[in-house]
């Protein structure tokens, strides 16, 4: 958690806050307000979900999600039970009620993984199995590590054979638990042939499923992804809340054939894509700035 003032905390919140600001701008912000993490930037994001952009109000949900705070609860609850709200947002409240881990949501995620909107209710029910594990399993030391520091919908599993992982993770006979489980366990080994089998999952099964596929190779940052993530975002029959997560793990990767790919859709049909292609083409041009090499480069320092 980094420390600010009330003030500081504030005025980072009037930029979220301000539709009139860069889209860019207001994800910084938001983002600041999740490393800080206190109650009062809890409360300047929770404002944040009357606006009008969808990408905006998920990111504010995941956000929420990641700091773990319980204070959020009854914030993320208000949003999944909004029924006017876009189904990508009530869809990250569900994950972030999940992330949080608290007990107490189980009645409200048994209501909701009967949702109509199918994205909403697996969240749901991939929540539920998440409280449920943890319950069970108190002790995480035989898991992969995490090298990501994120809270994710699911652990990864203790296989560590792609082959085996790679058809947990296509068959659509288990259970969306088991498959998220599969998709971690790939992400945490990071190597060139657990990536290209995450990549098949872009083909498989749900929209909610993909999504995820395509975030975890956003967290991985690596160019062999680039071809099925392009694929991914270039189909204009693709539901758009996979398309937007394309997008942004284009915009992690950063090479220059990412920003030739993110520069044609910013005139995209869906609004989802077109600001989700501006705030990939914001995070590309900071991969590659003197104050990204600068930050990396700190955290390659030996410790003393």
């Amino acid at each position: 958690m980094v420390r600010a003032s009330e003030s500081d905390i504030l005025t980072i919140g009037r930029v979220l806050n301000d539709p009139a600001r860069p889209l860019k701008e207001r994800f910084r912000a938001l983002f600041t307000l999740k490393n800080i993490g206190d109650v009062t930037a809890i409360n300047q994001i929770s404002r944040c979900f009357k606006d009008q952009s969808a990408l905006l109000k998920h990111e504010l949900a995941y956000c929420l999600g990641q700091i773990k705070n319980p204070i959020a609860i009854s914030i993320l609850t208000k949003v999944l039970e909004d029924l006017s709200q876009e189904p990508m947002v009530r869809h990250e409240a569900g994950e972030a009620l999940g992330a949080i881990g608290e007990p107490s949501v189980i009645p409200l995620l048994e209501k909701y993984r009967e949702d109509p909107v199918l994205e909403v209710a697996e969240t749901c029910e991939l929540a539920l199995d998440r409280l449920k594990w943890l319950k069970c399993n108190s002790n995480t030391e035989s898991l992969q590590e995490n090298p990501y520091s994120s809270i994710d919908p699911a652990p990864p599993m203790e296989i560590t054979n792609v082959d085996v992982l790679k058809e947990i993770l296509l068959d659509e006979n288990k259970s969306l638990f088991d498959r998220y489980r599969a998709m971690f366990s790939l992400r945490n080994l990071g190597t060139k042939e657990s990536i290209l089998a995450l990549t098949e999952g872009l083909k498989a099964g749900s929209a909610l499923f993909r999504h995820e596929i395509a975030f975890v190779l956003g967290q991985l940052q690596e160019e062999v992804s680039v071809p099925g993530l392009r694929a991914s975002l270039e189909n204009t029959e693709e539901n758009e809340m996979v398309r937007h997560e394309c997008a942004e793990a284009l915009g992690s990767i950063a090479t220059p054939e990412c920003y030739e790919i993110l520069n044609k859709y910013l005139d995209d049909s869906k609004r989802v894509v077109r600001e989700s292609c501006v705030v990939a083409l914001d995070m590309c041009n900071y991969e590659n700035s003197l104050e990204f090499q600068y930050a990396d480069a700190l955290t390659k320092l030996p410790s003393s």
